[in-house]
C-alpha cells in the first residue's frame, strides 16, 4: 500500500492449518478418543488390552502407561494425553488410568461449555479454581498413616495390585512389598525417607507367581566367573571393587623389545607375579567373596578359586551401589588400599539356577538398606504383569508414606470431592461456577466407570453412593466385586493421597494446555517473499 513493500510470510502449499473452533474441536476429539480407549481398563474388573507391535510381539495388560507407550499415537493432542500417564507413572507409579480418564473427561465437558458459548479463558479459570480447591480438600479428607501401620500399608499394596491378573497371590505379594519398604525406610529430620530405587525388582520366568520372594540382600543377574570357585559361601566377607583385576595397559602407545628368551621368561613371570599379587591383596583383606565392576583376568580367577574365593565380574554400577547399601561394604577403586574395614557382610552368597539362567544371591544381610524382590511367573506375560503389579505396590506404599496420608478408593474420594466442589461453585458465582460444576461432573467419571465395569446400572449406583455421602458416610464407593455400593474403609480399599493429587493436577494442566490452542499448523516452513527497505520487523503465522 502507498508503494511500501510490506513483509509477507507465506505458508508453503503442503501446510495443513486448523484455526479457532475447528482446531479446538479436533484436539478435544483426539484427546477424548484416547481417554475412552483406556477407560475400560479402570479398576479391578477392568478389561485388558492386547497390543501387537510391528514385529508381532504381544503385550497383554490393563496398565494405562504401558498401553499408551505401546500404541503408535500420531495426533499431537493425543500425545499430550500420553504425557499425563508418563508423568503419573514417574511421580507416583500408579493411577495412570485415572489421570488419563480424568483429563479426557475434563476436555469433553469443556467442549460442551464451548458449544454453549462459554469462553475458553473462563473455563480455564474455573478449572484452575476447582483444582486448587480439590487439592485443599484432599489434605482435609486424607487419613493419617505411619510406617508402623502394617495392615493399612498392606491394604494400599492390595488396592494397587488389584486387577493386575495376579489375584490368587496378591496377599503374599502385598506382604513382600510392605517388608521391603520397611527394610529400606529411614528417618531424616523427623521425616520418613524412602527411595524406591533401593528395592531391586528382578523377574525370571518359571515357577508360579506365589514363588515370588523377598531377598534381604541383592540378586545379581550374573554367574560365578570360574567353575572352580565355590558356589556357596557362608558368613561371607564381601569386597566390592570397581577397578579391573587385570594388568593395566599403558595410556600411551608402548613397544617392548625382547632380544633374549630368558628376558621373555622373566617378563611373563613378572606379569604372573603382578596378577597373583592382585589375588593376594583380596585374600589378605579377609574377603571370601569379590564383586568386580570390571574384568577379572584368567590368572586372577585361578588364584581366587585356589584361595576358595567366589568371584563375579562385570557388575552394573547400580547393582554395585545396591550391594554396598545391602552389605555395608565400601566400593574400592584402588586394589592396593583394600582392607578389612572395606568389606561388607552377608549370611550367604550363593549361585543358583533360576529358570534357564544362573544368578548370584546375596542373602541374610544385617539391616540391609537395599533389598531385592525376585518375581516369578509361569509365562512371560504373567511374569511381566506380576512385575508391573509389584512395581505399583512398592511405589504405592512409598507414595503413601511420603505424605503420611491415604484416601478411600472405589470412587469414594471422587464422589466426596465432586459434592464439595458443587457447594464451592455456588459460592463463586459467575460463569466460572459452570466450569467448576463441569470439573465436579468430570470427577464422577471414575465411580461411573467402576460401576460400568461391574456390569451394573451406573446411574443407579452413583445416585445411591451420593445419597450416602450426603448423609456423612464419606467412605462409601463402588464395590465392583459385588456390584453394589459399600463402605471402602470396611473393605480396605485405600489409595495414596498423592495419586489423587498428581492425577488431578496433571489432568487439569493438560486440559488447560489443549484448551488454549486455537491454531494447529502441520508441516512446511514459512518463507519471506519480500523484505522492506532497511530490514524492519516481520510478522508471522502462529
Amino acid at each position: 500500500m502507498n508503494g511500501i513493500n510490506q513483509p509477507i510470510l507465506v505458508l508453503s502449499e503442503d501446510v495443513l492449518r486448523q484455526t479457532g473452533k475447528d482446531a479446538q474441536k479436533a484436539n478435544i476429539t483426539a484427546a477424548v478418543s484416547v481417554s475412552e480407549m483406556i477407560r475400560s481398563t479402570l479398576g479391578p474388573k477392568g478389561m485388558d488390552k492386547m497390543l501387537v507391535d510391528s514385529t508381532g510381539d504381544i503385550t497383554i495388560t490393563n496398565d494405562g502407561v504401558t498401553i499408551l507407550d505401546e500404541m503408535e499415537i500420531n495426533h499431537p493432542a493425543a500425545k499430550m494425553i500420553r504425557e499425563v500417564a508418563k508423568t503419573q507413572e514417574q511421580e507416583v507409579g500408579d493411577g495412570t488410568t485415572t489421570a488419563v480418564v480424568l483429563a479426557g473427561q475434563l476436555l469433553k465437558k469443556a467442549g460442551e461449555l464451548l458449544d454453549q458459548g462459554i469462553h475458553r479463558t473462563t473455563i480455564v479459570k474455573g478449572y484452575r479454581l476447582a483444582t486448587n480447591k480439590a487439592i485443599e480438600l484432599l489434605k482435609e479428607l486424607g487419613q493419617k498413616i505411619s510406617l508402623e501401620d502394617e495392615e493399612e500399608l498392606k491394604k494400599i499394596a492390595l488396592t494397587a495390585m488389584t486387577g493386575k491378573g495376579i489375584e490368587s497371590s496378591k496377599q503374599k505379594l502385598s506382604e513382600i512389598a510392605v517388608k521391603a519398604i520397611k527394610c529400606i525406610a529411614h528417618e531424616e529430620d523427623g521425616k520418613i525417607v524412602i527411595n524406591p530405587d533401593d528395592i531391586q525388582i528382578e523377574k525370571k520366568q518359571g515357577g508360579s507367581v506365589s514363588d515370588t520372594e523377598l531377598i534381604e540382600g541383592i540378586v545379581v543377574d550374573k554367574e560365578v566367573v570360574n567353575p572352580a570357585m565355590p558356589k556357596l559361601v557362608k558368613n561371607a566377607k564381601i569386597a566390592l571393587i570397581n577397578a579391573a583385576l587385570e594388568i593395566k595397559s599403558t595410556e600411551t602407545d608402548a613397544k617392548i623389545s625382547i632380544t633374549d628368551p630368558e628376558k621373555m621368561q622373566a617378563f611373563a613371570e613378572q606379569e604372573s607375579k603382578m596378577l597373583k599379587n592382585l589375588a593376594d591383596k583380596i585374600k589378605n583383606s579377609g574377603a571370601n567373596v569379590v564383586f568386580c565392576q570390571k574384568g577379572i583376568d584368567d590368572l586372577v580367577q585361578y588364584y581366587l578359586a585356589k584361595y576358595g574365593i567366589l568371584g563375579v565380574r562385570r557388575i552394573k554400577e547400580s547393582d554395585m551401589e545396591k550391594l554396598s547399601k545391602a552389605t555395608g561394604a565400601r566400593i574400592v577403586s584402588n586394589i592396593e588400599e583394600i582392607s578389612k574395614e572395606d568389606l561388607g557382610e552377608a549370611g550367604i552368597v550363593q549361585e543358583k539356577k533360576i529358570g534357564e539362567d544362573k544368578m548370584v544371591f546375596v542373602r541374610e544381610c544385617k539391616e540391609p538398606k537395599a533389598v531385592s524382590i525376585l518375581v516369578r511367573g509361569g509365562t512371560e506375560h504373567v511374569v511381566d504383569e506380576a512385575k508391573r503389579a509389584m512395581d505399583d505396590a512398592v511405589l504405592g506404599i512409598s507414595s503413601t508414606l511420603e505424605l503420611s496420608s491415604y484416601v478411600y478408593g472405589g470412587g469414594a474420594i471422587e464422589i466426596e470431592l465432586a459434592r464439595k466442589l458443587r457447594d464451592y461453585a455456588a459460592s463463586i458465582g459467575g460463569k466460572e461456577q459452570l466450569a467448576i460444576n463441569a470439573f465436579a461432573e468430570s470427577l464422577d467419571i471414575i465411580p461411573r466407570t467402576l460401576a460400568e465395569s461391574a456390569g451394573k446400572d451406573a446411574i443407579e449406583l452413583l445416585v445411591a453412593a451420593k445419597s450416602e455421602h450426603e448423609n456423612g458416610n464419606v467412605g462409601y464407593g463402588i464395590n465392583v466385586n459385588e456390584g453394589k455400593i459399600d463402605d471402602m474403609e470396611k473393605l480396605g480399599v485405600v489409595e495414596p493421597t498423592k495419586i489423587k493429587f498428581q492425577a488431578i493436577s496433571s489432568a487439569t494442566d493438560v486440559a488447560e494446555m489443549i484448551l488454549r490452542i486455537d491454531d494447529v499448523i502441520t508441516a512446511g516452513k514459512s518463507t519471506s517473499t519480500t523484505t522492506p527497505p532497511g530490514g524492519g520487523m516481520g510478522g508471522g503465522e502462529y
